[in-house]
């Protein structure tokens, strides 16, 4: 069971202090953060809440719903129940601070609530930090990387679970259910959150034989059929579990705000030898790309590795997907979001550096089925390490 946890004073301070660090490089008197993922990781709340964060001082916490829960979960000084967007100008320069340029998260604020914010901030000038502060949060604390390992644990211990509910003539969302209890009941609220637009993510991805040829809208390697067109058209469908056939699972598990992500391969009976070959080749690209990772390479020469590696196997047509939806990357970000950096992948020139965390997805698909591996890992100085450990072997029933 995992208890409610609240960030700690010195997390949230540290990451204020980096933050008005940039904020003073980049000329800004202040910068206002309205989406959750930023707001939780600079006040420790995610209620519905502006925080401006000045060039120098302490911030302040504007909140309109639910100020009672601000004021337990931040560890903020300053939190203020302000119910209206209108009054938070007035009340800012009534503290002394200057809005003549403020930054936003303009990555992800619609059109029309930047009207708003222009119209309520008339004197203010808008310059965009949302790249920023995916930069700032890109390297991870101590207290962040045992959060993640934390939630790589729980992943760990629920793959270790499904051998004992395969059966033959399950369907795939019958067998989804049970591992996303199996996440719940050790702590996943249920919400992984993904910074791209329109890339709606619920959870995890179950594909069984065919159906991880299956395309999809989702910038994965992996598609499914998902239950039906109108709402996540992707992942675990009604296809009934057959002998023989290759089970796909691939989830996060989200504990206490922080994103694992893995991949492991079952069977009930045994898998073809294309697909044995396929998986055995998994593993290898892994273990090379692990081995080439150090702080300082870059982002595009381990994808880069990846497809000549994928090329030598002779399966270069079945990587990371099939035909016109194959994807081009290899790994990703992990931590309060699923798409963070570092992304592994063509003309991503961003060098690595100890702290970062992330995911490697060597896969491969087929007519007969999806098949690899992911692991999540954290760089030190000395390379990846690994923080998912559940065995990658497939695991046959």
């Amino acid at each position: 069971m995992t208890d409610m946890l609240y960030t700690p004073k010195s997390e949230v301070d540290a990451r204020i202090a980096l933050f008005q660090l940039t904020l003073d490089q980049l000329g800004l008197d202040g910068a206002l953060i309205i989406h959750h993922t930023n707001l939780f990781y600079l006040s420790g709340t995610s209620q519905s809440s502006h925080l401006f964060v000045p060039r120098t001082g302490k911030p302040i916490l504007l909140v309109r719903k639910s100020y009672q829960r601000a004021c337990k979960e931040s560890p903020l000084e300053e939190i203020v129940d302000v119910k209206s967007l209108k009054a938070i100008p007035g009340l800012l320069q009534e503290r002394g601070f200057n809005l003549e340029n403020i930054g936003l998260e303009l990555d992800v604020i619609p059109y029309n609530t930047w009207l708003l914010y222009k119209k309520v901030f008339c004197d203010t000038n808008f310059t965009d930090i949302s790249d920023v502060l995916k930069r700032i949060r890109t390297i991870k604390s101590a207290y962040e990387i045992d959060l993640l390992e934390q939630a790589c644990g729980v992943l760990d211990q629920v793959f270790a679970e499904v051998p004992a509910w395969l059966r033959e003539g399950m369907t795939e969302i019958e067998l989804a259910s049970l591992f996303e209890a199996g996440m719940r009941k050790r702590g996943y609220g249920g919400c992984s959150k993904m910074r791209t637009f329109n890339q709606d993510f619920f959870m995890g991805n179950v594909t069984t034989g065919a159906s991880g040829a299956a395309p999809t809208y989702f910038d994965g390697p992996v598609g499914g059929c998902g239950l039906t067109p109108a709402n996540n058209p992707h992942g675990a469908g009604w296809k009934v579990i057959g002998r023989d056939e290759v089970i796909y699972i691939d989830y996060t598990c989200v504990i206490n705000g922080y994103t694992a992500d893995g991949a492991r391969m079952f069977v009930i009976g045994d898998v073809s030898e294309p697909l044995r070959r396929a998986h055995a080749a998994s593993l290898a690209i892994q273990k090379e790309l692990v081995a080439m990772i150090r702080p300082g390479v870059l982002c595009e020469d381990v994808y880069a590795r990846s497809v000549e590696l994928a090329a030598e196997q002779g399966l270069a047509p079945h990587f990371m997907g099939i035909g016109n939806d194959r994807v081009r990357f290899i790994g990703h970000g992990v931590g309060l979001e699923l798409d963070e950096y570092p992304i592994f992948a063509k003309g991503v020139k961003m060098p690595l550096a100890a702290g970062m965390t992330f995911a490697l997805e060597p896969k491969f698909v087929f007519a007969e089925g999806a098949i690899g591996t992911e692991n999540t890992y954290v760089l030190t100085d000395d390379g990846p390490r690994t923080l998912t450990r559940a065995p990658e072997d497939i695991v046959r029933v």
